[in-house]
């Protein structure tokens, strides 16, 4: 920092030749791009294509989540796991409508699936056709009943854009009717329009699909029919009158999306065409005119964008000179303050260079977000340490540093990282640890180290949950940690647990701490397998609803553990994870449960979801709406 700010007072803010390119060249590249963009965009033109069967190697389709082709057709859904989504959509985006004309596309889309329920009861959860905006992503948490299209949080919201034709095959009584069914929802979970429908009648048989949309009469309709298995009784078609302009953006993604739960089916496309008809006339037909225009603008703009790109650029410097004399004085006065106290010291550039060879690759033990971390030794008092470097440039990173100095260096508990001391000199910023010998937790958890044995587990749990009492409650202010996971918790010569990393942490009154209690150790847990989409808390109070939560315990472990001490650390998890924080317990709470101090919480069998309303539907059945709060993974 001493090295540049010297520098940034010296230099000109801009060379007289930047100046004459700038008033030169800004007004004839903005002529160029107005030209190209004015003149020569391209107008929305139909689209057409059909894909009879599905090859690996061709490019039309991008494949997201389990979904993979295979042998001609796509798959959907891996079938030895539960809860996962597979997305299956065009590769390109598609015009809806045109916002300089207000005219919106007639669609057609023909497709054919099977539905294989494997003979199994129950079976679930659905295959939908969606349209969406473009950049659409598979939300999190979005397996089972949610389709892969929707969660807890976006289930009925307001920001929705999305239109999809579901065949559900799980009825979830939280917002589906009390059938299977094929339904149209309209930025809704919730079938806005929807029929009775039977998985298991047709299994394993192709569904050939149609769906139309009438720009003119604004009608989107589907139907359907079976080729080995028609059933008379139930109605092959629906029909829902909506205003896609006002629902959907006016280029969209289009494409499949399939999911199952804690029930299982086999979800296959086998074919695909689609045709949109989206008529743009120009609106000037006389392109002279639009050159002379697009001069007299250019040449007006040019000077205009110019003048602004300078003042910009004044304002960014003065901008970056006043941060850096904040920053300066900011880290003064941290320097006047430690050295002052009898805690962390400061030590030169030259100490820490010595210290790790000059910051050789071989004594890096790890690289984190905003820098390095390297493995040194103080000649001087006869120390290892850990020595953190943060990247140059790096302002969250000097925040980072800032914070940690600020609050680390006067914390003082055993299972805390103890900061031995900082430097910031050469515009380059260091913080100085104790060295943990035997490195971080997720090392020995998801490495190829010798498994940790549960006694350990259980200490390291406990420890943690010492630090954070003593960070919520028993230090002069309360210390919200914010990043609490495996890579932060450090094992010292005789696996003692040490809390590190307190870049973002916050300080705030005890009256005023909210709770942050989260999820205190469950990372001694097997999670099924590292590419699964199953979130870890669901899944584990999945098992426990079953009364299965020991089967979660690390493969590892074998059967070498206390069944109650595991099966107490289980439920204080969930019970700390509980979706409405207003029901987490407090650290303390949660230490008197692990100690075994106070009786095991009866939380519930089903994990709770945060509380709101069901829409009411719009179709021949309806309820009214209700309040749900727990999830239903299956019978």
């Amino acid at each position: 920092m001493h090295a540049v700010a010297p520098l940034l007072v010296q230099t000109p803010l801009f060379s007289s030749n930047f100046k004459v390119m700038a008033a030169t060249f800004y007004p004839q590249i903005l002529l160029i791009l107005l030209f190209y963009f004015v003149v020569f965009l391209p107008s929305a033109n139909s689209v057409y294509f059909k894909l009879s069967r599905f090859d690996p190697s061709s490019d039309k389709i991008l494949y997201k989540g389990d979904a993979e082709p295979s042998v001609g057709t796509i798959e959907f859904n891996k079938l030895n796991y539960v809860c996962r989504v597979g997305w299956a959509i065009y590769a390109e985006k598609l015009p809806l409508w045109d916002s300089s004309t207000r005219k919106i596309t007639d669609f057609k889309t023909h497709y054919s699936f099977i539905i294989d329920t494997r003979g199994i009861s129950p079976y679930g959860q659905g295959f939908a056709f969606f349209l969406a905006p473009v950049g659409f992503q598979i939300p999190p948490n979005s397996a089972g009943g949610f389709l892969g299209l929707f969660n807890t949080t976006t289930s009925d919201s307001s920001r929705n854009q999305i239109v999809l034709v579901e065949f559900d095959s799980f009825p979830n009584p939280e917002w589906d009717p009390p059938m299977e069914h094929v339904g149209i929802n309209n930025n809704s979970i919730s079938s806005s329009v929807y029929t009775r429908w039977n998985a298991s009648l047709h299994s394993g048989d192709t569904a050939d699909v149609w769906i139309t949309y009438n720009a003119t009469t604004k009608n989107l309709s589907v139907s359907w029919k079976y080729q080995r298995t028609p059933n008379p009784e139930e109605h092959t078609s629906l029909s829902y009158q909506i205003d896609l302009m006002k629902v959907l953006p006016e280029w969209i993604t289009v494409g499949f999306s399939a999911a199952t739960g804690s029930t299982l089916e086999r979800h296959t496309l086998l074919s695909w065409e689609f045709n949109s008809t989206l008529d743009i006339k120009e609106m000037n037909e006389n392109k002279a005119e639009k050159i002379r225009l697009v001069v007299g603008l250019s040449v007006s703009g040019g000077v205009l964008i110019a003048g602004a790109i300078i003042a910009y650029v004044i304002l960014w410097r003065w901008k970056i000179k006043k941060r850096e004399a904040a920053e300066m004085e900011n880290l003064t006065s941290i320097n006047d303050d430690l050295e002052r106290g009898v805690g962390p010291k400061r030590f030169s550039y030259r100490d820490l260079v010595l210290a790790t060879n000059n910051f050789s690759s071989e004594r890096k033990l790890g690289q984190g977000g905003f820098g390095a971390v390297y493995r040194g030794y103080l000649v001087d008092v006869d120390m290892a340490v850990a020595v953190k470097k943060i990247s140059r440039g790096s302002r969250q990173g000097k925040k980072e540093y800032i914070t940690e100095v600020k609050i680390i260096s006067r914390l003082r508990h055993r299972n805390l990282v103890q900061l031995i001391g900082w430097c910031h000199d050469r515009g380059e910023f260091h913080l100085v640890y104790e060295y943990m010998l035997n490195g971080s937790l997720d090392y020995h958890l998801f490495g190829n180290k010798t498994p940790l044995s549960w006694a350990l587990r259980h200490r390291i749990s406990l420890g943690l949950a010492s630090a954070l009492l003593y960070l919520h409650e028993e230090w002069e202010q309360c210390v919200v940690h914010r990043d609490i996971k495996s890579s932060n918790i450090m094992l010292d010569s005789s696996f003692n647990v040490k809390l590190g990393d307190f870049g973002l942490a916050r300080l705030t009154e005890h009256e005023r701490t909210p709770k942050t209690t989260g999820l205190v150790e469950l990372k001694s847990v097997d999670f099924v397998e590292r590419d699964s989409r199953v979130v870890l808390l669901e899944w584990v109070w999945y098992l426990y609803g079953r009364g299965e939560a020991i089967s979660a315990v690390d493969k590892k472990l074998d059967t070498d553990f206390e069944h109650k001490q595991v099966e107490c650390l289980m439920i204080v998890g969930l019970w700390c994870a509980h979706p409405d924080r207003n029901l987490r317990p407090s650290i303390r709470q949660a230490i008197q449960v692990l100690n075994f101090e106070a009786p095991v919480p009866n939380i519930p069998k089903k994990m709770p979801l945060l509380v709101f309303h069901a829409p009411v539907p719009s179709s021949s059945f309806s309820e009214s709406s209700v309040t749900k709060s727990s999830l239903s993974l299956g019978p």
